[in-house]
This record gives structure tokens, sequence and C-alpha cells, in this order.
């Protein structure tokens, strides 16, 4: 994300200039250099692919057992017509502040982009702190560090890769485009193979019944993992970076998240074929790496989890990258204090916004444990998404387009975030109780922020 987005903040009120009118000054600028729809995919992909997958899926395999296959298609489902709506919103309204523009422009009361835009910071916090974890769980594993989740090694490296990647992005090394591509083709060709050669090996008898744990536990999978199709939102981002908008934005989209979901069900097909549920509770957060064991032995549990190593770390850079961004572009907007704003005068580059937002990773990743996080994190995307799904609702006469689909898309966020919610009171209460203390914190400060700027106009 870059910081030249502008916006109407505070009017809630778009311009009456024509769809077309709008987007062609996006097509009327040089076509070199700009994001090819190959480009965009891997980017979709890249944001997807970025850790979730190699820690989530214990969760999703202890809810939804056999059917975790499902779980994982029916999050692809909620995020493929959710993306939609990103894309007829994204047309309409190019912009970096992504979600926080289209709030903007979709409710008239300035709080509700506040809230918003606050909820997507925290949010990605939540997902950096997944991504931390993961790499710790892989990393001690990887150094035979005994205990797993929650020893002192884990700790150290879930730290470690945080400070790490504040010092790159505070020193303002960004990887290109290319490279980019490159990482995301070497993660996904790791999968695929995990993924094909594993089916020859699946034990049949592990697969029935189907719904060994009732229908009920599909849902609760599905909810549960959410947070490892957050990514594709960051596509309309890159709007006005891309080779023809108008037709490869929402095939970006689509082509991005129908890969990450084949590739998802694929390999949660392997993970349930070749683990049976005691060794699913005994590896939880490395299941998968244990997962390649009965088939490419101990030289497929090191791949799995130096792709795990490899995959987290570049999706903190990344969102480390675009989060401190995202403040740099509320903080320009007024809907964020103006710390988050500062820059250093060489390069432009947000160290306030990075410093506050790494820090607040490192507490997260460092109290709260994977159904903590993975919850949290799951249920303000769902959230999030619902919200984006209402504003496409809202503004369905101007998008002109995926009304129906942006309906059915609210709906099932909406039903997703009730299930995870039912799922946390019966089960884990303090991760309900964690989510619950930082959305009010989340409200609070928003509205202390905004009224502090109403005391200040008055005086």
């Amino acid at each position: 994300m870059r910081s030249h987005h502008t916006s109407s903040h505070g009017s809630g009120i778009t311009s009456n200039i024509p769809n077309d009118e709008q987007v062609s000054p996006v097509m009327s600028q040089p076509q070199k250099e700009r994001l090819t729809l190959k480009e965009v995919v891997a980017m979709g992909v890249g944001a997807m692919v970025g850790g979730g997958i190699f820690s989530v899926l214990g969760l999703a395999m202890a809810e939804a057992g056999h059917a975790a296959p499902l779980a994982f298609a029916l999050g692809g489902l909620i995020a493929l017509l959710t993306g939609i709506s990103y894309a007829h919103l994204g047309l309409d309204f190019p912009s970096d502040g992504g979600s926080f523009t289209y709030l903007e422009h979709s409710f008239a009361h300035r709080n509700i982009a506040g809230i918003g835009g606050w909820l997507l910071l925290v949010g990605y916090v939540g997902t950096m702190a997944l991504y931390a974890y993961t790499f710790g769980v892989y990393g001690s594993a990887l150094l035979g560090a005994q205990g797993g989740a929650g020893t002192a090694m884990h700790h150290l490296l879930e730290s470690l890769v945080m400070l790490a990647f504040l010092g790159v992005n505070l020193y303002g090394v960004k990887a290109s485009g290319t490279s980019e591509l490159l990482i995301v083709t070497i993660k996904v060709l790791i999968l695929g193979l995990f993924a094909l050669i594993g089916l020859y090996f699946v034990d049949s008898d592990h697969l029935r019944p189907l719904f060994d744990k009732g229908g009920s536990g599909v849902l609760m999978g599905a909810a549960l993992i959410f947070v490892a199709y957050e990514g594709f939102e960051l596509i309309p981002n890159a709007v006005n970076e891309m080779q023809e908008p108008t037709r490869n934005l929402k095939r970006g989209i689509l082509w991005s998240v129908g890969i990450t979901t084949g590739i998802y069900v694929l390999v949660s097909l392997v993970a349930v074929g070749n683990l049976t549920a005691e060794e699913v509770r005994r590896y939880g957060e490395y299941a998968l790496a244990e997962a390649a064991r009965p088939f490419l032995g101990h030289a497929g549990f090191v791949l799995i989890a130096i792709a795990a190593l490899f995959s987290t770390a570049s999706a903190i850079n990344a969102t480390l990258f675009g989060t401190a961004r995202l403040g740099l572009v509320m903080a320009t907007e007024k809907a964020l204090p103006k710390v988050f704003g500062f820059r250093r005068q060489q390069n432009d580059i947000p160290w306030a916004s990075l410093l506050v937002i790494t820090a607040a990773t490192l507490a997260f990743v460092n109290l709260a444990d994977l159904t903590i996080i993975s919850a949290f994190a799951s249920a303000t995307f769902l959230l999030v998404f619902a919200a984006i799904n209402l504003s496409a609702w809202r503004l369905r006469r101007r998008l002109q387009g995926g009304s129906i689909v942006a309906l059915i898309g609210l709906l099932l966020s909406l039903a997703s975030l009730a299930t995870l919610m039912a799922y946390l009171w019966g089960s884990s209460r303090e991760s309900l109780y964690w989510i619950g203390v930082i959305y009010l914190v989340v409200v609070a400060a928003e509205l202390l922020f905004s009224e502090r700027r109403l005391l200040w106009r008055r005086a």
C-alpha cells in the first residue's frame, strides 16, 4: 500500500461522477510497469497462503474431523462471495485505503468507518501474531526443542522474527514484484507436490464416516480457520497499479481465491487421510508437517517445516509493510492519532506506525495461545467482511451488480461469526473474553478519539 490515498472523509457521500468516468483515469495511465493478471493472482495467493494453513489445519481437523476439507471449501466460498463485493467496490472507489475507504463511502456516520479501520489494524495484528506463532512452532520443531508451543525457544523465535522484519521495514528493503512471484511459486509448488504425492498414500479408513464430528463441526471448523483466507482483500488496494483493472481486478480475486481453496482442500484431504485423530491431538500446531512423514519420511517433515518458515516469514514482512501504511493512510484521514503518520524524511517510511504495530503483535503473540489468536483473527475478518458485503449491498444501485452475491456473502459471514462465538462460548470462553475485551477497547478508542476531535473543534 502507498500513501497517496485521497478520500472525502466524513462526508459519507461520494460524487455523482459516473462509474466509467471514475475508472477512466486509471485506464488512461501508461500500461507499462503495471501489474499483470498473473502478478495480481500471485499477490492474492501469496497473501492468503502465508502461514495460516500450516498452523490452523490441526484446529480444523480437531473440529471438523474427516470433513475438514469441506470446512476449508466453505471458508473458500465465503471468501469468493466477499471477493466479488470487493471487486465491485474496488472499481467504483479506486483507492489505496481499501476496506477503510469503502466503509467511508457506504456509511454516513464517520465513526463506522473509523471503527472498521481500527478493526482492520487489530485484525492484521492478529494475523501477524498467527504467522509469528507458527514460525516459532515450526522453528522449535526443526531445532528439536522439547515441549513445542509455549516453550522458551518458541517465545524466542516468534519474537525474533517480528523484530527482524521490523528492522527490515525500518531500513526500507522491499521485495520486487518478480521476487514475490518467485516466493509464491515456491510455496505453491511445495504444497502442491505434498498434496499430489500424498493422495496416493491416503488411507480411506481415515475418511469414513465423513461427518464423524457431525455437521456442525464443519461450520465450526470453517469459522475457526477462516483467517487462512485473509489476504485477498488487499488486491483492490493495488487497483491503480493494475493493467486493465476493469477486467483484471475481479478475475484476479476469483482466480486467487479459487487456487487457494483448491490447495487448502487437497492439503487437508491428504492430512486427514494420513493422520489419526490421536495424532492430530498430539501434534496440534505442526500437524501438517507430521502428515508428510507417512509417505515422505523425515525429509517430508523437514520440507513442510521449511516451507512453513519461508511462508510465515514472507507473510509477516508483507503484512507489516501493508499494515503500517494502512495506519499512515488512516492518520492522514484523521481517523488515527497523528503518531501513526510520522514518517522518516529520507524515504517516507512510517516508522512510528511500524513500531506501534510490532509492539502490539509481540504482546499478543507472547500472551495468547493458538486458539485465541486464530479465533480472534478469524472473528475480526468475518466481521470486516460482513461489513464490506453490507457496504456493497447498500451501494447496489451505484455498483450496478453483485447485489445478490453481496447479500449471500453477508449472511454467510454473519452465520460463520455466530457459529464461532457459540463454539467459543462452549469450549473456550477465555478466547471469547479476549475477543470481547479487544473489541471494547477498539470501539472505545475510536469513540474517544473522535470525541477528542469534537472537543477541540468546540474549543
